[in-house]
């Protein structure tokens, strides 16, 4: 007897890179390698990221894009390097295409424009469903992937009303290689454009953030016992300069020797937790002391009761926290599909001594999960369920290999 019932239709995903110099040419090459890896199934989803000499013909590569992959939903940005199809690319033309069949999700695309006047920031483009400020606004378990330019759009302010909300996960970067205003190109659909962010909302994917910090804790966990705003002026009910100087030098030689390479300042954000592990600290620079108050400026609004612990980071501590994340999530997420990545551009080969570092610890862990993404000016993901902007940072979202089931 035939079997009469129909094969699900299950998550799909392609990545693809070209370093073709021509824009029309790299885009067909990397579409065309991301179709025929979706055999068949339609893209519901195309995220592209393309250096500044190919995004300088930013309509020519959308077009070839369309031609050949016929995305219902792209966006994309100016990348200085991209990753993609386990590798980055560095110091040389590239194009990295993220395809993504997506059957029973709801995916919705958006262009914001910050503007100010007499009574403050206003942000314009929200789809009522994705809007901070609406009561319809979708679910935190529907991530936003948000790709914003650094010189037209304030990320950090959008972020704090997001957080102030309540109710949306952000991931994403902001766009690199572009010099000064109007350097950088944004794609959304068929539209090209120069200022702003474009994004992406997905619901009912079942997507999993992370984000790797690259940082290790050390010396002990301390309480900001008087502070305001940036300035910390007392730890553990101590002049917060004297407590800091007691803790290096008590510290192991290992430790003390990376702490005089850079000292960093890690904040807990959710307290509701009987202990702290990595992922639980943001991550900002100690920016100063002040010898004659015992003060320190750190690189982030502080409050009273807020736990800090010191941090360092180097290439071989950044490299374990990525697997220590990566290996979080595959234990939360099942069999990977795909996913998107946002790295520093202060990583890769300026950070590890060997090329493809990010893209090749993905693989190490999830397998050869189809990835693209690309080297940030600032990377967007959140730490103790808000959603901050980070320095020398992967972030990332990967979707699951199989539908979630419906709620």
């Amino acid at each position: 007897m035939r079997n009469t019932h129909p094969m699900p239709d299950l998550p799909r995903f392609a990545s693809a890179v070209s370093t073709l110099p021509s824009p029309a040419a790299a885009a067909g090459e990397a579409a065309r390698a991301a179709r025929d890896q979706l055999a068949g199934a339609p893209c519901d989803l195309c995220v592209v990221f393309a250096t500044p000499d190919l995004m300088g013909e930013a309509g020519v590569l959308v077009d070839a894009l369309h031609a050949a992959l016929a995305p219902a939903h792209l966006i994309g940005c100016t990348a200085e390097a991209v990753i993609g199809a386990g590798r980055e690319i560095e110091q040389a033309p590239g194009l990295s295409v993220w395809a993504a069949h997506l059957p029973g999700a709801a995916i919705e695309t958006f262009h914001l424009v910050a503007e100010r006047d007499d009574d403050g920031l206003h942000v314009m483009g929200w789809p009522l469903e994705l809007d901070p400020a609406a009561p319809a606004v979708i679910g935190v378990d529907s991530p936003v992937v948000l790709l914003a330019d650094p010189f037209t759009f304030p990320a950090d302010e959008l972020l704090h009303r997001v957080n102030e909300a309540g109710r949306l996960q952000v991931v994403g970067g902001m766009a690199s290689g572009g010099r000064g205003p109007g350097g950088h190109r944004l794609l959304l659909g068929r539209d090209v454009h120069v200022e702003g962010a474009v994004g992406v909302g997905v619901r009912g994917a079942g997507a999993r953030l992370v984000v790797s910090q690259g940082c290790r804790p050390i010396g002990p966990e301390m309480v900001i016992t008087a502070g305001r705003g940036s300035v910390v002026t007392e730890l553990a009910g101590r002049p917060a300069l004297e407590k800091l100087k007691e803790v290096l030098v008590e510290l192991p030689e290992e430790d003390r020797a990376l702490a005089e390479q850079g000292l960093l300042a890690g904040l807990v954000i959710d307290e509701n937790r009987p202990d702290y592990v990595r992922g639980d600290f943001l991550i900002r620079g100690i920016l100063g002391g002040d010898p004659d108050n015992g003060a320190i400026v750190v690189g982030e609004r502080v409050r009273v009761g807020q736990t800090m612990r010191l941090q360092v980071r180097d290439a071989a501590t950044a490299g374990e926290d990525l697997g220590e994340a990566l290996a979080g999530a595959r234990a939360g997420l099942g069999p990977a599909g795909g996913g998107l990545v946002f790295s520093c551009n202060g990583r890769g080969t300026r950070m590890f001594s060997a090329p493809d570092h990010d893209a090749g610890a993905i693989e190490s862990a999830l397998g050869p999960v189809p990835t693209a993404g690309f080297f940030c000016n600032g990377e967007i993901g959140p730490v103790g369920g808000r959603n901050f902007l980070h320095g020398f940072t992967a972030t990332m979202v990967f979707f699951p290999a199989t539908t979630p089931p419906a709620d």
